[in-house]
């Protein structure tokens, strides 16, 4: 007899990373290091081309660890990480701008480190939020601006990890829901 119930698939709810509030810090970190390496970075640098690969990967990896948890939370996991060392290492190529330059690597608690946080705050946060003062200032100022970014979404990235752990643990992934969904297929035979 056709069964006219419908059944809940086993492959999660997956996607959205749009609303990822790592995505879109990515996207701006992105989109503030373009700027930043075309306008104060030689363009035939190896330099130029690795930092906007690091932020181009910090977003990227985002989005492909997001579409990739419907089939797969290891690979979610493995993606969110991989975003979060892509952060790490244009991070690292910021502090090296600063230092190389003998600028002054803002503190975290520093007034000017606040500001930018609470640039932040707004509830449609993007690269508009931080256009003025990006494309308005110096070097080692733009610099510090986009460290503060980054460690804002380092902070949020590592609060995502901490949750895909715990919500593997308490749901497990694909192939224990696919043996659930196969065992109450056969219960309703």
């Amino acid at each position: 007899m056709y069964n006219t119930k419908i059944m809940k698939g086993f492959i999660p709810k997956h996607g959205g990373y749009e609303n990822l509030l790592s995505y879109k810090k990515a996207k701006i970190i992105y989109d503030a290091t373009v700027y930043f390496c075309d306008k104060f970075i030689d363009r035939r640098s190896r330099t130029h081309d690795q930092m906007v690969q690091a932020a181009r990967s910090g977003k990227q990896n985002i989005i492909e660890g997001s579409q990739a948890s419907g089939t797969s939370k290891g690979t979610e996991i493995k993606l969110t990480n991989v975003a979060r060392a892509s952060l790490e290492e244009l991070l690292e190529d910021y502090r090296d701008f600063i230092r190389t330059n003998n600028a002054f690597l803002w503190t975290k608690d520093s007034r000017e480190a606040v500001f930018v946080r609470n640039l932040g705050k707004t509830k449609d946060e993007s690269y508009e939020s931080y256009r003025t003062f990006i494309e308005t200032r110096s070097p080692e100022v733009v610099a510090n601006i986009i460290v503060c970014l980054i460690h804002q979404a380092n902070f949020l990235l590592d609060r995502q990890i901490q949750k895909l752990e715990q919500e593997f643990l308490e749901n497990g992934g694909l192939r224990e829901n696919m043996m659930k969904a196969r065992l109450e297929a056969r219960k309703r035979k």
